[in-house]
């Protein structure tokens, strides 16, 4: 569906830096490893995704705390946050701000109580290919428009109101297609 903000995580983060100038490092999102089920679904971020934004001199991605607008971390406009498309997937560093938010989040990373990171992104026009093999659908990324990634305790990957409605309206049987799954049953 295109203009839904869709929301992904991986779990790979890290603090770096120093304590002047602290810094979060990881993954928003890893290249060809599957999801778990997204509601219907499972996704696949293929090579590539990220490229129009990293090019692109209008996008500006955030870093955010749990994808909360009000904690921003790093803005690519500022310079505060660093993205790349590597062999793995969308590498990021954050050069954390000197605020309370950043802290409490940094100590939170540091003892391991918040691992994962999160992307949100809209699908352009194409950008996306549904397949379905054997008993699952498989949606894989090819191109995104990436808003911002995120640091949070709570995956993405169990909030999948948005990428559920997607799937639905791709791939939702017509109430006859229903009514003849029930007849089948029940033969």
């Amino acid at each position: 569906m295109v203009g839904v903000i869709e929301r992904r995580s991986a779990i790979e983060l890290r603090a770096a830096g120093n304590s002047k100038t602290p810094q979060l490092a990881g993954y928003a999102a890893v290249f060809d490893a599957p999801s778990q089920d997204l509601g219907g679904f499972v996704e696949i971020v293929k090579p590539g995704a990220f490229d129009r934004t990293l090019r692109s001199n209008t996008a500006d991605p955030l870093a955010l705390v749990a994808h909360m607008p009000d904690r921003v971390l790093g803005r690519r406009s500022a310079g505060t946050l660093r993205l790349k498309e590597d062999a793995k997937g969308l590498a990021f560093e954050i050069d954390l701000p000197n605020t309370t938010a950043a802290r409490d989040l940094l100590v939170s990373v540091e003892r391991g109580d918040v691992k994962g990171a999160s992307f949100a992104f809209v699908v352009p026009a194409g950008g996306d290919k549904w397949e379905v093999r054997g008993e699952t659908v498989f949606r894989e990324l090819h191109e995104v428009a990436l808003h911002e990634i995120s640091i949070t305790a709570s995956p993405a990957y169990q909030d999948t109101t948005v990428a559920r409605r997607s799937f639905e309206i791709k791939f939702a049987p017509t109430p006859r297609l229903r009514s003849l799954r029930r007849f089948l049953e029940t033969v």
